[in-house]
């Protein structure tokens, strides 16, 4: 699991116009992101490799649609694990993570430890994953599985399984 800084960055107007743009089109270039900003090129591009740098920014990635790939069902799971397993909860995270149907793991506050993001082809996909990593799993107390019909993205169209 990542750490948290433990201050928060210092970001100017600039900077938020910078993430602002980019966060709503990753792939968009730095003379429009220049242009959209009122700065310089150059001057864009020192501040996004800032951003960067500094842990703002955390990467750059292609959304890519689960349904696309033949995951067409994609349901949250909670999970709360065993009081005795609490000192490797970063360990479990980790595993989930690293499970080619798992899209996000959260680790979360409140009567649940984990919310596991996973996109199966259907719900015997589905069953099966409940079943063999986490019912299975000796850390894993109890699970409860939560179905997502549709995800509205920020600054996107919304997507439908």
């Amino acid at each position: 699991m990542k750490k948290v800084p433990s201050t928060p960055a210092a970001i100017d107007d600039i900077d938020r116009v910078l993430l602002d743009e980019l966060a709503r089109d990753g792939r968009m270039t730095n003379n429009a992101l220049a242009d959209k900003a009122g700065i310089a090129p150059s001057t864009c591009l020192g501040r996004v490799r800032a951003l960067v740098e500094r842990g703002v920014i955390r990467g750059f990635h292609a959304d890519i649609d689960p349904a696309a790939l033949g995951r067409d069902l994609q349901a949250m799971i909670a999970v709360r694990v065993h009081a005795e397993a609490r000192s490797h909860l970063a360990q479990f995270g980790d595993q989930m993570a690293a499970l080619p149907e798992v899209e996000n793991v959260y680790f979360i506050a409140g009567a649940d430890d984990y919310l596991i993001h996973v996109a199966t082809a259907n719900s015997g996909e589905l069953r099966r994953f409940v079943l063999e990593n986490l019912s299975a799993h000796p850390a894993v107390a109890s699970t409860e599985t939560i179905l997502i019909f549709e995800h509205v993205r920020q600054g996107g169209p919304s997507t439908v399984s």
